[in-house]
């Protein structure tokens, strides 16, 4: 297959789900008529209409009859979230007049559900572009379990049939739809209970309608100055935090349960390893915040747990300046969120999954190490015993993406100390990467409107590269400086 051909077959896929998509993006246009901002009625429309247009016109392309390739799947997959944060900058860019870069920034944020913004305040910002910014997190939340889904059926460890893929040949356009048919209920389901827990705070109806959007996508943004501490309501962050879970647990088990009408959560390992992490975290966060900052025990539990539940959901919210922190408590929540929560789930980082393979990947091949070679050691996951020949490409894998997220870590952060003439706290910076590339969006303080240009850009890398897990972004350089057979 030559390069063009290939990359025709790719853009076709592309346009399909950015066609796919566009009317989906025309929500905001009532939120602009419900708060008579006529004025963003024309910024927002252009939205829908752009993507429409550019995905039908893709979609004509020339595609090859052939079983498309997982490259070329990867390829549109990669494109689309990049297609769709820079079409949606124009809304910015239109009704407030800022930099290409910056209105970037915040659509990629939104899209890849990061919560990181450049804005300083937001009072004056118009109430549709507040919501197009919470809904473009909640849209793209939706499309990242969908996707996950559908690129997990095609490996070996995934062990129910309902989410299988026919054949690895299958176009990925019809599989993201034929599994958003079979979850999208349970999204907009779990989107309506996160609302109903978040009104026992006692806060306004839209307010939790946004909260709720945020929460379950595990998102972070916030419409209202300040973020959550806007509020000062405890009982909304402790409220907050089982929607977080909610938002970071797989969404398989939420359909197979409705499916079986029995509850099948408690048996996951991934739902399991979610929990320890929690608490464990919790305990260790509240301890450092009791002993080494001085807090009441009552505001080190609730910071404790609140930031905790962020952290490891990727949520992004923050009831605390983390610049206050001890060092050492920075660094524990950098590691939650670098594992971030669920595969097949809204929340961000390498993902539970890929933690649970890579360690019994490690004790499978020691345990191996001490016995006869003609003994069989069989490789357990999820209680099943999976084939050797499965095994061991699931756990490469899952340690590839390890590996290459560490990479891109350490890349992003000497790129930017390398361009910044200020001087660092080298731990808040990775922890801010950290942050980035997990798509929480909690930060310890670089993130701001006075970031050079050059962090502007790697942070918008890093946020696109995190979202799809890295090596998707890799495919796609290789197939366009490479050639195609």
């Amino acid at each position: 297959m030559g390069r063009i051909s290939y990359f025709s077959t790719v853009l076709a896929e592309l346009g399909g789900m950015l066609a796919f998509i566009s009317p989906l993006t025309a929500v905001p246009l009532a939120v602009a008529l419900v708060f008579r901002e006529f004025s963003m009625f024309l910024p927002m429309a252009a939205v829908p209409v752009l993507l429409f247009l550019l995905g039908t016109l893709l979609a004509r392309l020339p595609r090859r009859k052939e079983e498309i390739r997982l490259s070329s799947a990867m390829c549109s997959v990669a494109l689309v979230w990049l297609a769709f944060a820079l079409v949606s900058t124009i809304p910015f860019i239109l009704a407030l007049n800022m930099s290409f870069t910056d209105a970037l920034f915040e659509c990629m944020a939104g899209w890849t559900g990061t919560g990181f913004t450049l804005f300083t305040s937001i009072n004056r910002i118009p109430e549709t572009l507040l919501f197009w910014r919470t809904y473009m997190q909640w849209v793209g939340g939706m499309g990242v379990i969908a996707l996950s889904i559908t690129m997990a059926a095609r490996g070996g460890l995934v062990q129910s049939s309902l989410f299988r893929a026919d054949s690895r040949s299958e176009r990925i356009l019809p599989s993201v739809i034929n599994t958003g048919k079979d979850i999208w209920a349970v999204y907009i389901f779990l989107t309506l209970i996160g609302i109903g827990i978040i009104l026992i705070s006692g806060i306004p109806l839209y307010d939790a309608l946004t909260l709720s959007l945020s929460t379950i996508s595990t998102g972070g943004f916030i419409p209202a100055q300040g973020g959550i501490l806007a509020y000062q309501n405890p009982l909304l962050e402790y409220l907050l935090i089982p929607v977080m879970l909610l938002g970071s647990t797989p969404f398989t088990l939420y359909y197979i349960s409705y499916r079986k009408r029995k509850l099948s959560l408690s048996g996951n390992e991934q739902v399991r390893l979610l929990l320890v992490f929690i608490v464990t975290g919790a305990a260790l966060v509240t301890t450092d915040l009791y002993l080494l900052k001085g807090l009441g025990i009552a505001d080190a539990l609730r910071q404790g747990l609140f930031m905790t539940a962020a952290a490891i959901s990727t949520t992004g919210y923050q009831n605390a300046n983390l610049h206050l922190y001890p060092g050492v408590t920075i660094v524990l929540l950098t590691v939650l969120m670098f594992i971030g929560g669920s595969s097949e789930s809204t929340a961000g980082g390498v993902k539970l999954s890929r933690i649970a393979i890579g360690f019994r990947g490690m004790a499978w091949w020691f345990r191996r190490v001490f016995v006869r070679t003609r003994v069989l050691v069989p490789f357990t996951y999820g209680g099943e015993k999976i084939a050797e020949g499965v095994a061991e490409p699931e756990i490469s894998k899952s340690m590839l993406v390890i590996i290459l997220s560490v990479m891109t870590v350490f890349v992003a952060t000497m790129v930017i100390l390398q361009f910044n003439l200020a001087s660092l706290e080298v731990s808040e910076l990775v922890f801010d990467v950290v942050s980035g590339l997990s798509c929480c969006g909690i930060s310890a303080g670089y993130i701001s409107t006075g970031m050079p240009l050059v962090s502007k850009w790697v942070f918008i890398l890093v946020m696109w590269i995190g979202r799809l897990e890295v090596i998707p972004v890799i495919v796609l350089f290789m197939g366009l400086f490479r050639g195609h057979s």
